[in-house]
């Protein structure tokens, strides 16, 4: 190195001792501190000096009355290896409200007001060795608070208000698995849990995670309702939409992950649209208030809906829902009639092509002039049984006489008027029903000896459907009303009764049909006077 350089060098290291000097000569001690050879201390002020010289290392800021920390209040002391902010009138640290210190090794901020903290407060903080939030205000602490805080040593939680609930789940995990010494934390709530140490509470696999509804699509259809049905991989659904007289046939988008027109089945007051796969055939049968009633079927070349055969509805005056079920290797369906002056009935299958006899024909006539309104068919201790609800007396249950093959009156529900929808479910092993009334309350029956007896009633004004339907172990019914949101309960396995869970909104809901495509969940909800809508069914982690 040439004397010149060491002249220049020499020169400039002891301009910037000079320069150092200067400034801290030039430095006034803010109004209410002492200050001396490297630490601060300011006692009741209500400001933050916005910065310091470097030969400081220390600040402490007692008694005072500074409201919250915010992004970067100490950017400008970068030397600061000690941060005291002890007996304030802080509530709140906002995000980054520590960035810009890189040699911060203690921070204590105790005997506040703080209620709130943020999940970023601390961030940048990779050096802190101390930290201590005692004595304040807090009953949660944000998810990975202390993500950052890679030398942490010590760490004081004590004179909070903690809640041992899933707000905090992953606080006692942390608790569990971390290096450093960390206070005794107790839990100030709930009562069961009052006085307990945090980090001795066990932590149940699954116990904090819940689940939601949310609006995943929205169908400009007007429906009754909505049937689901698989084929060669892919997910439909029929709508029946007699605003549009049509049976709507709609498939999943794999790619958009929505449904979109598939098909559209032209009719004259569709009032119902339901699929079968027999054989190698795929069918819907669509009923008409006019114009008779038929089946359609797949046409692979043509890759849509044809007609296939018109149904013999000769006792059908007003048919209100179908009703499909496989029953001793044979497919039937039931057209239930609403009417006055008609008569449910039961069509069987037959294939017979050398009689020129292939589809569905009538098989065996119901309960004439009930004006019923719904079919549920169900097997029970190897026995099958029908149920057919209706307006105008009580539900009745038919058994299937294997001798005749044919069903016959077995007995009624007693005790039940007006009801518009009966859907059968199991729980735990046990057969329930839910049945939907208009006018009073719905029910929840429980198959119990023989016989169904109600277990729990459900407030329904105005309802039209009350529908059972599961998602990962969890159980739900969804109450539709034509005068109040759709209400969700959810099955509690304690107290064997559903509990009121969500509400979500629907107009006029008719129907609500589950489907799983995707591995992703949806209620499929049809809507007699507003658009139709699709929602999802998501895994809520309540300690996030």
């Amino acid at each position: 190195m040439t004397s010149t350089k060491r002249w220049m060098l020499a020169g400039f290291a002891l301009l910037c001792i000079y320069g150092s000097a200067e400034s801290k000569r030039n430095f006034k001690c803010p109004s209410g501190c002492s200050c001396s050879k490297e630490t601060i201390i300011c006692v009741g002020t209500s400001q933050i000096p916005r910065t310091i010289p470097a030969e400081f290392n220390s600040l402490s800021i007692v008694n005072g009355s500074i409201a919250e920390i915010t992004e970067g209040m100490f950017s400008l002391m970068p030397s600061l290896q000690l941060l005291l902010l002890n007996a304030n009138s802080l509530t709140t640290i906002k995000d980054d409200a520590f960035s810009g210190l890189p040699h911060l090794e203690y921070l204590f901020i105790e005997g506040n007001k703080i209620e709130s903290i943020t999940k970023n407060s601390v961030r940048g903080l990779r050096g802190l060795t101390h930290l201590s939030l005692a004595n304040n205000k807090m009953r949660f602490l944000p998810r990975d608070l202390f993500f950052d805080l890679d030398s942490l040593l010590e760490l004081d939680l004590r004179g909070n208000s903690f809640q041992c609930n899933c707000e905090n789940k992953w606080l006692m995990t942390w608790l569990k698995n971390t290096n450093a010494t960390v206070s005794d934390v107790f839990c100030a709530g709930p009562n069961e849990m009052k006085g307990k140490r945090l980090n001795d509470l066990p932590i149940p696999p699954g116990e904090c995670i819940s689940t939601d509804f949310v609006r995943h699509q929205s169908i400009p259809i007007q429906s009754m309702s909505s049937d689901i049905f698989s084929f060669k991989e892919d997910i439909y659904v029929a709508m029946a939409a007699p605003n549009s007289n049509s049976c709507v046939v709609m498939e999943w988008d794999h790619i958009e992950m929505n449904f979109r027109k598939f098909d559209n089945i032209t009719g004259k007051s569709v009032v119902g649209c339901r699929s079968v796969l027999v054989d190698n055939h795929v069918l819907i049968i669509v009923t008409q208030l006019f114009g008779g009633s038929h089946i359609y079927r797949f046409d692979n070349q043509q890759n849509k809906f044809i007609k296939f055969q018109t149904i013999e509805v000769f006792n059908i005056s007003k048919p209100n829902d179908i009703e499909v079920f496989q029953m001793d290797s044979g497919w039937y369906f039931i057209i239930v009639d609403s009417s006055k002056a008609g008569m449910s009935t039961m069509y069987k299958w037959t294939d017979q092509p050398d009689r020129n006899e292939t589809g569905f024909f009538s098989y065996q006539f119901l309960h004439e002039w009930f004006r019923d309104t719904d079919a549920e068919f169900v097997e029970e201790d190897g026995k099958s049984y029908l149920i057919l609800a209706s307006r105008s007396q009580s539900p009745v249950i038919y058994l299937w006489n294997k001798s005749t093959q044919k069903f016959i009156l077995h007995g009624e529900i007693p005790n039940f008027d007006d009801v518009v929808a009966v859907k059968a479910f199991r729980l735990e092993g046990e057969l329930y029903l839910a049945m939907t009334c208009y006018i009073g309350d719905s029910k929840v029956l429980k198959w119990t000896n023989k016989q169904f007896t109600e277990v729990q009633p459900l407030p329904s004004r105005g309802a039209m459907i009350l529908q059972p339907f599961t998602f990962t172990n969890r159980h739900y019914l969804a109450l539709g009303s034509d005068y109040s949101f759709t209400q969700i309960y959810l099955w509690d396995a304690e107290t064997k009764t559903f509990h009121k869970f969500k509400d979500i909104y629907v107009q006029s809901p008719r129907s609500f049909t589950a489907v799983t495509t995707d591995r992703r969940n949806f209620i499929f909800s049809s809507s007699f006077k507003g658009k139709s809508m699709v929602f999802e069914h998501i895994i809520v982690d309540l300690s996030l």
